[in-house]
């Protein structure tokens, strides 16, 4: 549900977690992306006036902003200011353009064009990317993402990047990844993705500091394993910090990896049981 707003221009008694504005250059097209953005979340949309600072609507209205730029998206609270790029993902996709297929996500989970992937800890979207375009246009990829925060950042964020020509489109759905499993038929995806935030007790840079402050830190449980193997026809991967005990929990064995390697990758079998063909628009059953 939508949280209620207090009269135009009047701050709520307490700052709601998160909200959406756009930048201080009023734009009518901007404002109706912004409405729309808070609605699909059930967060306010607070306008923003001309030269209006984001520190001042920081302290008045929310403890963190989605902002909607032209062209560009940003997550904003008191701390960072992150604005949606490709990040890595921009370079991993330039090598496997020109024929180098070094890819630790190619060499795990060996997607193929036309497959159907899951990406169930979205993020900033950055193996949904390199998954996007080893599956081809003929392919079809799902990310899931149940931070509000992230969820808009990657959502509107992926807008603004240019489509790969040898890529599929990223579908972005708002959702809880032990609930979206449980609605999937067997063998909906031929390969079902994890990427989970585990505690990482090492230094990172200011960006994922301030991805981290917002993501959801639910862990992944061997039911959600379970469910994923259900849905997943050939694979479904996992990958982990080493300095995290988190993956060992669940009893998987890691792939073989370099002394240094500081993620850990986990591929299972899935049910290879044959799917169905893709619906209109090549978006995968559900």
């Amino acid at each position: 549900m939508t949280q209620p707003l207090p009269p135009a221009g009047q701050p709520p008694d307490t700052r709601w977690p998160l909200a959406v504005t756009t930048s201080d250059r009023y734009a009518p097209e901007l404002a109706q992306r912004a409405r729309q953005a808070a609605a699909e979340v059930g967060v306010p949309y607070v306008e923003r006036t001309h030269k209006q600072s984001l520190a001042s609507m920081l302290a008045d209205f929310a403890h963190a902003f989605i902002v909607m730029e032209a062209g560009a998206v940003s997550l904003v609270d008191d701390q960072e200011s992150l604005r949606f790029s490709p990040g890595l993902a921009h370079l991993r996709v330039k090598q496997l353009d020109a024929g180098v297929h070094e890819d630790m996500l190619l060499r795990i989970s060996g997607l193929s064009e036309g497959e159907r992937v899951l990406d169930c800890t979205l993020g900033l979207g950055a193996d949904a990317q390199v998954a996007a375009r080893l599956v081809g246009p003929s392919g079809a990829l799902t990310g899931l993402e149940k931070s509000p925060a992230l969820y808009l950042l990657a959502r509107y964020g992926l807008e603004t990047l240019p489509r790969h020509p040898l890529a599929c489109p990223i579908h972005v759905v708002y959702a809880d990844a032990s609930e979206y499993l449980r609605t999937l038929p067997n063998g909906a995806f031929d390969v079902v993705l994890f990427d989970p935030m585990f505690g990482r007790p090492r230094k990172s840079s200011a960006a994922f500091q301030a991805l981290r402050r917002h993501a959801d830190y639910a862990p992944l449980t061997q039911e959600m394993v379970a469910e994923a193997q259900r849905v997943a026809r050939r694979a479904v991967v996992i990958k982990g910090s080493r300095y995290s005990n988190d993956i060992k929990k669940l009893g998987l064995r890691t792939e073989p990896a370099r002394p240094n390697a500081t993620v850990l990758w986990a591929r299972l079998p899935g049910l290879a049981v044959a799917l169905p063909p893709l619906t209109e628009g090549g978006e995968a059953p559900t």
